[in-house]
């Protein structure tokens, strides 16, 4: 049986998918199910059991004999949120209750870190474990991460496999209910369809022209294929990057979501707020160079292949995955 947090969000109901097109029903889904239309993540997908994130503990100490691995993608994600309470409750404490019940039951585990703690960049991309406690996230998500990273690394009792994913910037299916935090290619797509046009922030550093900040993005369908490798695999116990490992710019992005809008570009650009200005990463991209090493030889989609998909074989026509 294999326990799924975060089921019914974007990236964890993506990997329910992907297990069910394995072959694999044995799932317990848990979240909060409080959101209707994030609950349409799950429809059509077979699974054992769902249960309320509050609940997990519970049902954890009568049924960890039957559980073969946790994956843990539950989290609160909201970059605006600047409640410190919040993040420590959901992603702090509970990933460390999660942590030491793994221990506790001998459970292998992965688990969701993020880019986010890498902050500006200030101290590079690669994920040597040396270096996290020297990263300086940007906003109390990306915090609460690196906190439960730092955390991590520190403990002496560990899950015999454990893996912490530091995703990049993922875009795809199943998005649809994240507003303000769905990704970029989300928001083109209907700011385009709306508009016929994308606003996009103009740069405020003179190494950067407008629209050639760089990120890494990632699609989706290649972050669950990594999970599904990391826990049939289970190579080394480490925090692996999760990104294509090459960065492309806001231009690159928005002129491949007309073309697969059918739509000429229109693009526009507007001033960073200044409330952000100084907090705005100008580059990322992941070093894969770790993940590659334990025998990963899958090839990511290309930003083209993975905006054409999205766009056309989902977001036109409202499809999940």
């Amino acid at each position: 049986m294999i326990i799924v947090t975060g089921a019914a969000g974007f990236i964890g109901s993506c990997f329910v998918n992907k297990l069910n097109n394995k072959g694999i029903k044995d799932i317990v889904v848990v979240d909060d199910f409080l959101n209707p239309q994030k609950n349409k993540n799950l429809e059509k997908k077979a699974f054992y059991e769902k249960i309320h994130r509050d609940l997990l503990f519970n049902w954890l100490e009568d049924n960890y004999k039957d559980v073969d691995f946790f994956i843990h993608i539950g989290a609160r994600t909201d970059t605006a949120e600047f409640d410190k309470s919040v993040f420590d409750k959901l992603n702090l404490h509970y990933s460390q209750s999660v942590w030491n019940y793994c221990i506790s039951y001998d459970i292998p585990l992965i688990y969701a870190s993020s880019a986010a703690t890498y902050g500006l960049g200030e101290n590079g991309y690669k994920d040597d474990m040396r270096l996290i406690k020297k990263l300086k996230p940007l906003n109390p998500y990306g915090e609460s991460k690196n906190d439960f990273d730092k955390w991590v690394i520190d403990q002496e009792e560990k899950p015999k496999f454990w893996a912490g994913l530091k995703f990049f910037n993922v875009y795809g299916p199943n998005e649809y209910h994240k507003g303000r935090m769905a990704s970029v290619i989300w928001h083109a797509y209907q700011q385009i369809l709306d508009t016929n046009k994308m606003m996009l922030f103009r740069s405020h550093n003179p190494d950067f022209e407008d629209g050639k900040q760089l990120r890494d993005f990632i699609y989706v369908k290649d972050v669950v294929d990594v999970i599904y490798y990391l826990m049939e695999k289970q190579p080394k116990s480490s925090i692996y990057n999760l990104g294509t490992g090459k960065a492309r710019t806001f231009l690159d992005l928005v002129n491949n979501t007309f073309k697969a809008m059918d739509r000429e570009p229109d693009i526009e650009f507007i001033d960073t707020p200044e409330d952000i200005r100084d907090k705005y990463q100008y580059f990322t991209e992941a070093s894969m160079t770790k993940l590659l090493n334990t025998g990963y030889n899958r090839p990511f989609y290309s930003l083209e292949e993975g905006i054409e998909e999205y766009v056309r074989e989902f977001l036109v026509p409202g499809r999940y995955f």
